[in-house]
């Protein structure tokens, strides 16, 4: 064999000879030594999906998004977009084959994993085995963007979270969302903007139909953009390491036992109310044929009356990180100003 065996993939342990067995100990404990894990921790189960080198790089992400959780907590602050780079740098992601709508062409599979609550093809709807193996690690994401939630969509809700790595997505609407999506990218890499129509109401059958002119783009790596996943969009090609964290709904959250919506509250989640408006935030797609309709999107398309088709809501959001992290900082500014006025107000009165 070209690499050691993965005991944790093998139907049948029939098969395994004396020289297997012990070339996996050995495999496990040189990644424990150089990965400052303990050996019991790469304990795994048949069927978990994981392979042992999965297993040991997503526990040093799980080390590395609690050490960051606890260091925002210690030091009041909201985590820091290195760390969460830092995080996706340690994670190892599966090799999805199920997210067709997606595949560039020639691919096979991408680096795509589903954290958070999913529906499997039984109708199950349940929390991801890695959202319950490394819950840090979804914390971290909800806890990036929770510190940056703008005043005016502090109401977004989400029950899923997809991360990706290194794949341009092609033309394709999603199928099985509920209201809008917050998207950020990370990493060194340049280009790879996002391409979105966002009044693409799918009366125009082919994507490929869909003129550019009518197209927006989103440059992710410089912004946090909201948008609705089911309008048509891709990802135009980059250079270098791009990762991608999405945060979104699933259409069957309604359906979700109430035990497990408060497990996902627990890991930091926003979850929608069974009669959630889905356009309070960003309205419906007014369609192509009559023309591309309104394109206002920002910060500044702001405090407009909802409706139930989000009438008066912009088409998308864009905010720019530098005005995040300024408008945080100065809150942050304020608060420690304020915490300082109390202190010498309880020092006069003793």
């Amino acid at each position: 064999r070209e690499e050691p065996l993965d005991i944790s993939k093998v139907t049948s342990e029939r098969s395994l000879t004396e020289v297997d067995r012990i070339i996996h100990r050995w495999h496990r404990r040189e990644l424990a030594r150089n990965l400052g894990l303990r050996l019991e921790d790469l304990s795994i189960g048949k069927g978990s999906g994981e392979s042992l080198i999965m297993r040991a790089h997503r526990l040093v992400a799980q080390r590395e998004a609690k050490a960051a959780l606890e260091a925002a907590r210690r030091e009041r602050r909201k985590v820091r977009e290195e760390e969460v780079l830092k995080v996706l740098r340690a994670w190892r992601f599966a090799r999805n084959t199920s997210r067709l709508n997606v595949l560039p062409e020639g691919q096979d599979w991408v680096f795509s994993d589903t954290l958070g609550l999913l529906r499997d093809r039984t109708g199950d709807i349940h929390l991801t085995p890695a959202t319950r193996s490394y819950p840090e690690v979804v914390q971290l994401f909800n806890q990036y963007l929770l510190d940056r939630l703008p005043q005016e969509v502090a109401d977004f809700k989400w029950t899923t979270i997809n991360v990706n790595c290194n794949y341009s997505a092609k033309l394709h609407r999603d199928g099985n969302n509920f209201g809008p999506s917050f998207i950020k990218a990370f990493g060194d890499f340049s280009d790879g903007l996002l391409k979105y129509w966002p009044e693409d109401d799918k009366a125009v059958d082919k994507m490929e139909d869909l003129k550019e002119a009518d197209a927006v783009t989103m440059d992710l790596k410089r912004s946090l953009g909201m948008f609705n996943g089911y309008c048509a969009h891709y990802v135009q090609p980059f250079r270098g390491e791009r990762y991608t964290v999405v945060f979104f709904s699933v259409g069957c959250h309604s359906k979700t036992p109430e035990d497990r919506k408060e497990s996902l509250r627990e890991l930091g989640m926003q979850v929608p109310a069974p009669d959630e408006d889905p356009h309070a935030l960003l309205r419906a797609p007014r369609g192509y044929r009559q023309g591309a309709g309104d394109r206002e999107g920002g910060a500044a398309a702001t405090s407009r009356k909802r409706g139930s088709s989000g009438k008066g809501m912009p088409s998308f959001r864009a905010y720019p990180i530098s005005e995040l992290e300024a408008g945080a900082a100065s809150n942050r500014r304020a608060r420690l100003a304020e915490g300082a006025k109390v202190g010498q107000e309880k020092k006069r009165r003793q």
